[in-house]
């Protein structure tokens, strides 16, 4: 069983992102005081009194709206009230209970879930209490005042959560998922993906660029393993960017990459690898992740004799960096080959954090060094001692020598080449570290 969801319900603009972000620790969801700035459900993991949960942010419910993001919102706040064990109704007690209050408590009352109502903005906490009597009218039982700018009052709303939880299980807090970043700039189709992965209308989709703002997580299962699927907000390009949300989105995208374990690299593939294709990707390969090149809208590309082939090559001479990363065509609104996604993605998470005994690993590089010379400068010769692996995910092996200047990128990369030669780790970059040591040092360990 999965640890317990919590799920943050409101109308627009009672604070519910700030509160999340005091629970969750750091600033994840995007906070201005604009209403509807939090459009699709963002997920956290949080902790109280030993148990961890997960948390989920909400855009604010607007119940009779007939604009198409607002009720769009209001369906993936339904699919959140949906999964959540318990329920956190955040209020704003400056405007005590108005009509759109009314009809959110009436909608959860019929979840039948535990439901913890929270009246925000009481930032004269000693004052401010005395206005939730109102509340009470919501008949979802007793209002817990808090200001969630000054976090007051947040202790009490976290013991009631608590007792909400279901039974501890034995492998609740067991991590197996592979974390899966999609990556890409906007309207490449990472939603689309994810909506046909999970057969729900899981991120808000529609023809208005940039309308993921947020990085999006969402837990999947199916025959080949347990998966994270994080959603991102499309990088433009920096001149393109104009609000200061579509700044967040960027830093929010680039935190997603961090805690990836693989990262699919989304390309139109009626448009090619553009320069923005190429910033994003090499954020990913600089962040030593697991990366896939997946080509999107491969269905809109007309074909003949070696045409994916060719694109194949064309790619990789624009995505230099990323010659290990392999390529999947693919459909997103068809569904073309997307249930091959997994397998790969299970192959370059392995890749990603495979092992190389120390033995092995030297043995290795005493061949390379047979088949082609360390270098030399001014009649000195670069001399690799031995090799070790430091650590993985991406796979970094130190290497000891006599003289970091003459380890040059050539004869790294020539290293690197014959390692993946041996090894595979296709999917993953490969870091090299050198250090130096004296030949009497390199005496009591090298080969």
């Amino acid at each position: 069983m999965s640890k317990p969801i919590v799920a943050i319900i409101g109308k627009p603009n009672v604070g519910k992102s700030t509160f999340f972000n005091y629970l969750a620790g750091t600033r994840i969801s995007i906070v201005q005081d604009t209403p509807g700035v939090t459009r699709d459900r963002i997920y956290a993991e949080t902790n109280w009194r030993g148990r961890n949960f997960t948390l989920i942010d909400t855009g604010g419910i607007e119940p009779d709206s007939e604009d198409i993001i607002l009720s769009q919102m209001r369906e993936q706040a339904n699919l959140a009230i949906a999964m959540a064990d318990v329920i956190i109704f955040v209020t704003d007690i400056r405007q005590g209970v108005t009509a759109a209050d009314q009809e959110i408590a009436l909608m959860l009352k019929k979840s039948g879930k535990k439901i913890v109502l929270v009246c925000n903005k009481a930032d004269n906490f000693e004052k401010d209490r005395n206005e939730i009597y109102e509340f009470y009218n919501l008949g979802i039982g007793e209002p817990f005042p808090i200001s969630a700018t000054n976090a007051l009052g947040i202790g009490d709303v976290l013991d009631e959560i608590y007792e909400g939880f279901p039974p501890k299980t034995e492998n609740e807090d067991e991590d197996t998922e592979i974390k899966v970043a999609v990556i890409g700039k906007p309207n490449v189709g990472k939603s689309s993906l994810i909506n046909k992965i999970l057969g729900e209308n899981r991120t808000i989709v529609s023809d208005i660029a940039g309308t993921t703002r947020d990085a999006i997580d969402t837990k999947f299962e199916n025959e080949t393993g347990k998966y994270v699927l994080i959603d991102t907000a499309g990088i433009r390009r920096k001149s393109k960017v104009k609000e200061s949300i579509e700044k967040f989105s960027i830093m929010r995208t680039l935190l997603a990459v961090e805690r990836a374990d693989v990262c699919l690299m989304m390309i139109d593939a009626t448009q090619g690898v553009t320069d923005q294709d190429a910033k994003i990707a090499g954020e990913a390969h600089e962040a030593g992740k697991g990366v896939i090149i997946v080509v999107n809208k491969w269905d809109a590309v007309e074909k003949e004799t070696g045409t994916l082939e060719q694109y194949k090559k064309e790619v990789y001479e624009k995505l230099k960096y990323l010659s290990y990363a392999p390529i999947i065509f693919i459909s997103a609104k068809t569904g073309q080959r997307v249930n091959k996604l997994f397998d790969l993605i299970n192959y370059v998470a392995e890749q990603n954090s495979l092992r190389i005994s120390t033995s092995v690993l030297n043995q290795v590089i005493n061949e390379a060094i047979a088949i082609v010379q360390p270098p030399t400068d001014k009649g000195k010769r670069l001399k690799i001692f031995y090799g070790t692996q430091a650590s993985t995910r991406p796979p970094t092996f130190v290497i000891f020598v006599n003289s970091k200047e003459l380890f040059h990128f050539s004869y790294e990369r020539y290293l690197v080449n014959q390692i993946r030669k041996e090894f595979g780790l296709e999917g993953t970059p490969v870091r090299i570290i050198a250090r130096e040591k004296t030949d009497k040092e390199a005496e009591k360990g090298g080969f």
